[in-house]
């Protein structure tokens, strides 16, 4: 009886270490808007490194999220390195296994989705601009499809 006691106890620890080192909180919101397409991994800096090569192709990209009413970009470690985040009306995101969109404010009494500040991975479509917007971007990246908070 004192064994069985043991063994089960040994289980539950076990599992709860195992439940401890699962990671916890992503939040990933995503849309079908970008199926069939093929999602190149790049960092902030080899896409500013070689801009011509990402325009119009596909990426998954990750940086510090930065939201307020009048821009949305994502930012690097380096003073420089951001870009601009744009996303689309016919790319809906959506809370994996939900309808709660990135954008419903409903769900989020009544502000914007807490990202602000927070390491985000992107998935949309690299395009360079021929003018940069009144602080030197030239790069944004849209048709946002997936947000991994």
């Amino acid at each position: 009886m004192q064994l069985l006691s043991r063994l089960t106890v040994g289980v539950f620890l076990i599992m709860l270490l195992a439940l401890a080192a699962c990671k916890h909180g992503d939040k990933i919101y995503s849309s079908d808007c970008n199926d069939g397409h093929d999602f190149k991994r790049v960092s902030l800096a080899g896409l500013m490194d070689s801009i011509d090569f990402y325009n119009n192709k596909y990426v998954e990209i990750s940086g510090k999220f930065y939201q307020d009413k009048t821009i949305t970009i994502l930012t690097g470690d380096k003073k420089g390195k951001e870009i601009l985040v744009e996303f689309s009306n016919g790319c809906p995101l959506f809370l994996s296994g939900s309808r709660v969109g990135f954008f419903d404010y409903d769900n989020n009494n009544g502000q914007l989705t807490p990202a602000n500040n927070k390491l985000v991975v992107l998935k949309g479509e690299i395009i360079c601009h021929t003018k940069a917007d009144v602080n030197g971007r030239k790069i944004s990246i849209s048709h946002i499809s997936y947000v991994q908070l």
